[in-house]
C-alpha cells in the first residue's frame, strides 16, 4: 500500500515538473519571438531612413556613385532578408554602408550643414542604439531559453516536447561588396 502512495507521489512530481517546465519554455520562446519582432520593426525603420538618406545625398554626391550603390545594396539586402542569419548579415551590411555614407558626407560641407541630413543622421544613430538594445534583449532571451532546454533533466523534456537550441543574433559589420559576390 505504501508503495502505491510513493509511486503516485513520484508520478505527481514528474507531472508537476513537466507542466512547469513546459510553461517556462513557452514563456521563454514567446519572449524570443517578441524580441525578433522588435528587431524587425527597428530594422524596417532604419530601412525607411536609408531611403531618406539616399534622397538627401543624391544631389551632393553625384561623383560618389559607389557610396550610393553601397547604401542601395544595403537597403536591398535588408528587404530580402528572411532568416535570422540573413537579417544579421543585412544588418552588418547596412551598418557598414551607413558609416561609409556618413564618413563621405564629411567631404561635403553643404551636406554636413543640411538640416534634413543632420536630422536623418541623428535619427539613424538613435535607431542603431535601439537595434543594439533589441539585439541584446534577443540574445539574453535566447541564452535563457538555451540554458533551460540544454540543462539536465530539462533536456529530456526538451527532446520529448521538440524544443531545440535557438540561434543567437550575431551581426558582424561587413563590407557589403564582399557579401554580394
Amino acid at each position: 500500500m505504501i508503495w502505491s502512495y510513493i509511486l503516485l507521489a513520484v508520478i505527481a512530481i514528474i507531472i508537476i515538473y513537466s507542466v512547469s517546465f513546459y510553461n517556462r519554455v513557452v514563456r521563454l520562446a514567446n519572449n524570443i519571438d517578441k524580441a525578433i519582432s522588435n528587431i524587425d520593426v527597428i530594422l524596417k525603420q532604419r530601412q525607411d531612413e536609408l531611403n531618406n538618406v539616399i534622397e538627401a545625398v543624391k544631389g551632393y554626391m553625384k561623383h560618389e556613385r559607389s557610396v550610393l550603390k553601397e547604401v542601395t545594396d544595403a537597403r536591398t539586402a535588408m528587404q530580402s532578408a528572411k532568416s535570422l542569419q540573413e537579417k544579421a548579415n543585412a544588418d552588418g551590411i547596412a551598418a557598414s554602408a551607413i558609416k561609409t555614407i556618413f564618413a563621405v558626407a564629411e567631404n561635403y560641407p553643404g551636406l554636413k550643414a543640411n538640416q534634413n541630413f543632420l536630422a536623418l543622421q541623428k535619427r539613424i544613430s538613435e535607431l542603431e542604439n535601439y537595434i543594439a538594445d533589441r539585439r541584446e534583449f534577443y540574445n539574453d532571451s535566447v541564452t535563457l531559453f538555451n540554458n533551460r532546454v540544454e540543462q539536465f533533466p530539462s533536456n529530456i523534456l526538451s527532446a520529448i516536447f521538440g524544443y531545440k537550441e535557438k540561434e543567437l543574433f550575431r551581426a558582424e559589420e561587413k563590407k557589403h561588396s564582399k557579401l554580394l559576390k
